[in-house]
């Protein structure tokens, strides 16, 4: 397995430039220039530390509960998924998407007398625009109008019960870690020397590599793979694992792989890199996939394998925190070793969504605030990765359910018989239910599709409501739609539980009412 390590924390700035309108925009909302850290007026009820969005939620939740909070970012508010993430990635994928569209549009009938003609500074520039309008949600002047104090600076505990920002010392009666996480770089000879992009950094480029090596075939490596062979790229994916995605079904996984051979893309599994170094051909990977040494070169690298916990320079062993090489160690109520002291998102969860770390912050903050009891395990997180096909799950899947000793009826419907996607030529992926075969009760979900990310939401209230699959047969939905398979699931297992015998007694019944 290719080792990784943690990337040191950048400088705020580190990815922006300050003449571009965009990024003054954003900055000067997410980390003015000319902010002066508050004084503090006695013991915070709260502080919390990071600006991300578990920090944002549970900032704005205690300040609009009346609470005395300070929050607490060393470099820019709205955390990784404004400004390196979810934001400007799927601004990114939507560009991708449309130049797609343009290629693939004489299958409906459609010519240009153009080739499509991809300016990535011009795509660049959008994707700025947009993480900077939706810069001013998260913004400093907008949460100290909410009622925190708002520090800019390096977080570093003190006491259990103090830390120092900016030389400044705060007193808490409880805190909450949200500091989140960052790509990890691989341990890899040359890497370095050859120097390579993040998700972190790759939205700063402005002209599209001919060529691109994506290390890592997971979510990020994935949706920003594809991306970019969409915009133009030729792209390389290396990963040690068999396949893509490997955290999701196998069968979905399947359905997206056979999407990026057939949109070019050259996946190399299996591969263990060796080095990297930096030659007149461009930059070279090295790597082994069991039958000799290997390479490829490209004009980029893009590492996507793995994060790391921001936790340097916060001196936990001073507050009594304890953490590992995966962040803060916390029990199901979200509590650390200090009792006083709680943590939230990325920093201290395996579910590395912005949905996740709302909800997390949320528990987090109730339990911190409100001696509230409610445990993270008790949450029902469904996860979406971007491609497109978008692959969306919820719940159990069969293996998982196995391990639980449980017994599983899977239903699977593809989308090859839906009509609306007949309609817009776009029949890829299924719906997929798993079932517990004792009370036909819901217990995980996939979609692997366009929109699955949409989708999914129905099937997530449907297990949280504890709802059995063929209650799905009775929800009504607009027609034409793709969502219309989730009622088909219902109708499916409907189906399959007309034992001939049963079709025998009525048939036997309705020729005798005639």
């Amino acid at each position: 397995m290719t080792q990784i390590t943690e990337v040191p924390p950048q400088t705020p700035l580190a990815h922006y430039d300050l003449d571009d309108q965009y990024d003054q925009i954003l900055v000067q909302n997410t980390h003015p220039p000319d902010w002066k850290n508050p004084q503090p007026q006695g013991r915070y009820n709260l502080v919390v530390i990071g600006a991300g969005t578990a920090g944002l939620v549970s900032a704005a939740g205690a300040a609009m509960l009346g609470g005395r909070v300070a929050l607490i970012e060393r470099s820019l508010m709205g955390g990784d998924c404004l400004n390196y993430g979810c934001v400007p990635s799927k601004a990114l994928i939507a560009a991708a998407r449309a130049a797609h569209a343009v290629r693939e549009a004489t299958g409906f009938g459609i010519r240009s007398s153009h080739a499509v003609d991809v300016k990535l500074k011009d795509v660049m520039q959008r994707v700025r625009q947009i993480r900077a309008s939706i810069s001013e949600h998260d913004s400093a002047k907008r949460f100290a109008k909410l009622g925190a104090d708002i520090f800019f600076g390096q977080a570093k505990f003190l006491t259990p019960s103090s830390l120092e920002v900016a030389g400044t010392r705060l007193e808490f009666s409880k805190a909450i870690i949200a500091s989140g996480a960052r790509a990890a770089e691989l341990d890899v000879p040359g890497l370095k020397d050859a120097g390579y992009l993040t998700n972190e950094t790759v939205f700063s480029i402005t002209e599209l590599p001919a060529r691109l090596i994506v290390i890592g075939a997971g979510p990020i490596g994935c949706e920003l793979g594809q991306a970019f062979r969409r915009l133009g790229s030729e792209v390389t994916m290396l990963t040690t694992g068999e396949g893509v995605l490997p955290k999701d079904d196998p069968r979905a996984a399947q359905v997206v792989q056979t999407q990026f051979e057939r949109e070019g893309i050259r996946m190399i599994f299996g591969a263990k890199i060796l080095r990297t170094e930096k030659t007149p051909l461009g930059k070279v990977v090295a790597f082994d996939r069991g039958h000799g040494e290997e390479s490829v070169a490209a004009d980029e690298i893009l590492v996507a394998v793995g994060r790391a916990p921001n936790i340097e320079g916060l001196d936990l062993e001073a507050a009594g925190v304890q953490h590992d090489k995966t962040g803060v160690v916390v029990n199901d109520r979200l509590r650390t070793s200090n009792p006083r002291i709680f943590a939230a998102g990325d920093v201290a969860s395996r579910y590395q969504f912005t949905h996740a770390a709302e909800a997390l912050a949320r528990i987090a903050l109730q339990n911190a605030l409100f001696l509230g009891r409610r445990k993270a395990s008790s949450l029902l997180i469904p996860w979406a990765t971007f491609t497109d096909p978008e692959v969306a799950h919820v719940g159990l899947e069969h293996r998982e359910a196995i391990r639980a000793g449980l017994q599983v009826k899977t239903i699977t419907l593809s989308f090859a018989d839906n009509d609306r996607a007949a309609t817009d030529s776009d029949s890829a992926g299924f719906a997929r239910v798993y079932v517990n075969a004792g009370d036909g009760r819901l217990l995980g979900a996939t979609i692997v599709g366009s929109h699955a990310g949409d989708m999914i939401g129905e099937l997530v209230l449907a297990i949280q409501k504890r709802m059995k699959v063929t209650e799905l047969s009775g929800v009504i939905h607009p027609y034409p739609t793709k969502a219309e398979i989730i009622k088909r699931l219902g109708d499916e297992s409907m189906r399959s539980r007309l034992k001939p015998w049963i079709k025998r007694v009525l048939a036997s019944f309705l020729a005798w009412t005639r």
